[in-house]
């Protein structure tokens, strides 16, 4: 005959909780979500090394270096574009909402708007924000603060 089963035993199964889900990060696309830390680094530095690597090549292309600098900023536009909407998908809001990028200081409400904890209807969050994520987030707006220093410093220094 069997024993009646104790309710009160512990499990028998390993009990774990499941693994918080991630989306991976897409710059490229208008669906998904991007997190704040993530946004201010790569709509600050994308646009600063293509311009740079434009403004390279167009320096070596003579009279089609105008055209080449033009196609730079079209398409800096539209990645900062791009990633604005996923930065409003990130607080649960339309990508319609990335309109406001376009309103001088208004386009720094996505600096500080928090993300929507865990999944919304856009998606599982990103990834948790790497080391080299971080030192880039707090180097390159050293970078441009120097940038900035320099162009004022270097006209003064020469004109002494």
């Amino acid at each position: 005959m069997r024993e009646p089963r104790n309710p009160y035993i512990a499990p028998r199964a390993p009990v774990a909780d499941a693994p918080e889900e991630f989306q991976p990060v897409r710059l490229l696309s208008v669906s998904g979500r991007i997190g704040r830390v993530r946004y201010i680094l790569y709509t600050m530095a994308l646009p600063m090394i293509l311009m740079f690597l434009i403004g390279l090549v167009a320096g070596l292309a003579g009279e089609a270096g105008m055209a080449l600098i033009v196609a730079g900023w079209v398409a800096v536009v539209v990645l900062s574009m791009m990633l604005t909407i996923q930065r409003s998908h990130d607080f649960d809001m339309t990508g319609w909402f990335a309109l406001l990028g376009l309103v001088p200081l208004a386009n720094l409400a996505f600096w500080f708007i928090p993300g929507s904890p865990g999944a919304n209807r856009y998606g599982a969050p990103t990834p948790p924000n790497g080391v080299g994520v971080l030192i880039g987030v707090w180097t390159v707006p050293l970078l441009v603060s120097g940038a900035i220093i320099a162009a004022v410093a270097l006209p003064m220094l020469v004109s002494s």
